[in-house]
């Protein structure tokens, strides 16, 4: 009898392991994210993974957001591409023309019956990856926006009033004065100088980047950024820095680290630097608008988003494609995106997540982190105010960092420089147009 029972247990673990539960569908999903935001991100993919038991999702850091994007395109041709592909704002025109290449996520989600709600997104976010139609071509991710981080403790250390008013570039000019002859060498630096400088200085200024909307309309589009706006502004800040006031850093965050060591009064960044600031700075800081320059009619308008969103590429499954939707709902879903728009400072894509993180007390507790969603959506966009779309962005914006740079050491003016940055951007909008005809 005993040994009857011992085989009976033998023989049931052997017909359990003979028989193996089916396996779950993999999902690719390869993104730019490392250290606090990769860890952000790896914790939404476990969250989600451990929810179900049909999908895992494997995250991939492919390198920087160019980097990312060079790697997607390459695996695509080969056959070898992932399921979702995260892309920077400024690759969207070179997606919209990856013919094939793409399953646009109106597609994704309507196929795979997640639940999606298109209307539910923040409007000027929505906005930069939808057709005219209205139809979402990928899913906006770790949308921001840029706002002035300012050194209070350094105001003080100036003897201005740390409270004092700083909506317009002429006070934050008066400002730097006062910081720089306080013997302060770095009285304002930057990140991503064409993004924060041109791209959302002209959205706010309501002025021209490109002609055609910007992009958003045709492809024969061409660059405007050389009107008297941006020149009187680029020129500004090239004052600014033969004076000592303005100090390059680099062309993406490089600043980033002066500012939170406490060195800099004054910093133009992204919303997401939030979490950074936060964590590094030993002094006390806020976060203000972005200035406008108060001669400016109708300023300030609204600024633009930076940032990536979420691509799905064709060539997969029809099930993996479900698995795909079933994550992309659960990314956009209220409670994910409040958590992550609160421990990163990017924006919530959702108008719920925004309610639910103003229900919870978010924006009371953690005074200015409201500003970017305010900043983008006081106004209703215009033709020039709702974002860019331009093929070979990437490159165009390595050509304007090169003409800025030039402005800074004061080799040219600003006219030349931006003249110049037209110029040779144009050519590369004439490639992209020639090969997407």
């Amino acid at each position: 009898m005993k040994k009857s029972v011992i085989g009976s247990l033998l023989a049931a673990t052997l017909g359990t392991a003979a028989m193996p539960a089916a396996a779950a569908t993999e999902i690719q999903w390869w993104h730019a994210f490392t250290g606090r935001l990769g860890d952000l991100l790896a914790e939404q993919i476990e969250t989600f993974n451990a929810s179900q038991d049909d999908y895992v999702v494997v995250g991939t850091h492919k390198g920087n957001y160019s980097e990312t994007l060079n790697s997607g395109i390459a695996a695509f041709r080969a056959g070898e591409q992932p399921h979702i592909l995260m892309v920077f704002e400024v690759g969207t025109a070179t997606m919209m023309g990856a013919k094939g290449a793409i399953k646009p996520v109106h597609e994704v989600m309507k196929e795979g019956g997640a639940p999606f709600n298109p209307d539910g997104y923040l409007a000027p976010v929505k906005g930069y990856y939808t057709t005219p139609e209205g139809d979402m071509l990928s899913l906006p991710y770790n949308s921001s926006t840029p706002v002035l981080y300012v050194n209070r403790d350094a105001l003080v250390a100036a003897d201005l009033d740390p409270d004092m008013d700083l909506s317009t570039w002429e006070q934050v000019g008066t400002a730097l004065d006062a910081v720089k002859e306080s013997g302060s060498e770095c009285a304002l630096t930057t990140a991503w100088q064409s993004w924060v400088h041109l791209e959302n200085f002209s959205a706010y200024h309501d002025v021209s980047f490109a002609s055609k909307e910007n992009g958003f309309t045709a492809l024969d589009t061409e660059l405007a950024f050389n009107g008297p706006m941006q020149v009187a502004h680029v020129q500004a800040m090239g004052d600014w820095a033969k004076e000592g006031k303005f100090y390059y850093a680099g062309r993406r965050n490089e600043g980033g680290a002066n500012f939170r060591a406490g060195e800099c009064a004054f910093f133009t960044e992204s919303s997401a630097g939030y979490a950074g600031v936060k964590a590094e700075a030993e002094f006390d800081f806020e976060i203000r608008p972005l200035p406008y320059w108060s001669e400016a009619e109708g300023a300030p308008q609204n600024t633009i988003i930076g940032g990536s969103s979420l691509w799905v590429l064709n060539g997969h499954e029809s099930d993996e494609y479900k698995g795909v939707s079933q994550f992309l709902s659960f990314l956009s879903s209220s409670d994910i995106q409040a958590k992550w728009h609160q421990n990163t400072g990017y924006l919530p894509i959702t108008i719920e997540a925004y309610e639910q993180t103003k229900a919870e007390g978010f924006y009371e507790a953690n005074p200015g982190t409201d500003i970017a969603i305010l900043q983008m959506t006081a106004k209703p966009t215009t033709a020039n105010s709702k974002g860019l779309r331009l093929g070979n962005f990437d490159q165009i914006r390595g050509i304007i960092d090169e003409e800025l740079e030039a402005v800074w050491s004061g080799d040219k003016n600003a006219q030349e420089a931006l003249d110049n940055a037209v110029m040779r951007g144009n050519q590369l909008l004439r490639r992209f147009e020639q090969a997407n005809k």
